[in-house]
């Protein structure tokens, strides 16, 4: 497979290093002299000095012929111009880009980035498998952006407590599909009664998250203040 990566820092390093050990052929493009010339005497040729936003320097890394073209800078829009340019000038068939300010994830899904990485959305998910239960873990997002698989604990006091589905008012877009009861997982039945210390799995839109957060944990901090 054919790969071409756009950055050369840290990320696109030992990207270019793991795919060249797993036998694949790529180019790397950095734009920094210095930075470019470091990699090549460990790597060889397959590094160039070139700005790969420019469409000519991807075109010279054989773009028309790449299978997937990975724009990894710490540049967002610099990343997003990279994968336009091979998806819509060089019909690459798969583009991937580092996001790092996640408020900018919509937007590359929205212009048609077929992957995105982010380092911030991935750290996040660490920190909150130690956040208290009365809120909402993230566990990943969809393809397309508008969807979120969700982690709710029900404590002692939760208004879920004692209830079933059905009893639970939640609106269209968001639908609670797993419960963890100890090391047992149990799919939603109408006759599922929620207990203490279960651990319930649900999609949802973002905007919809206010209000599953009202039903199976309680009132949202902020909201409760008020």
């Amino acid at each position: 497979m054919f790969v071409i990566i756009v950055g050369g820092g840290k990320v696109g390093y030992y990207l270019t290093k793991e795919l060249l050990a797993a036998g694949h052929e790529l180019v790397l493009l950095e734009k920094d002299g210095r930075r470019a010339q470091q990699i090549a005497d460990e790597v060889g040729s397959i590094v160039l000095q070139r700005d790969g936003c420019e469409g000519k320097h991807l075109a010279e890394a054989g773009a028309n012929r790449a299978a997937i073209v990975a724009a990894v800078t710490g540049d967002d829009e610099d990343n997003l111009v990279v994968c336009q340019v091979a998806k819509h000038h060089f019909a690459v068939p798969r583009t991937i880009a580092r996001v790092n300010n996640p408020r900018n994830e919509a937007l590359f899904r929205h212009l048609g980035v077929d992957e995105i990485i982010s380092p911030t959305r991935m750290a996040l998910a660490a920190i909150e498998q130690d956040i208290p239960v009365h809120e909402l873990l993230h566990l990943a997002q969809l393809e397309g952006g508008n969807l979120e698989v969700l982690e709710a604990q029900i404590a002692e006091g939760s208004p879920a407590v004692g209830r079933r589905p059905g009893d639970i008012s939640l609106p269209d877009g968001c639908s609670v599909i797993v419960i963890i009861r100890g090391e047992q997982v149990q799919t939603i039945r109408p006759d599922t009664i929620f207990q203490a210390g279960d651990k319930v799995l649900a999609i949802s839109r973002t905007d919809c998250e206010v209000q599953l957060h009202r039903e199976l944990i309680g009132e949202p901090a902020a909201e409760a203040v008020g």
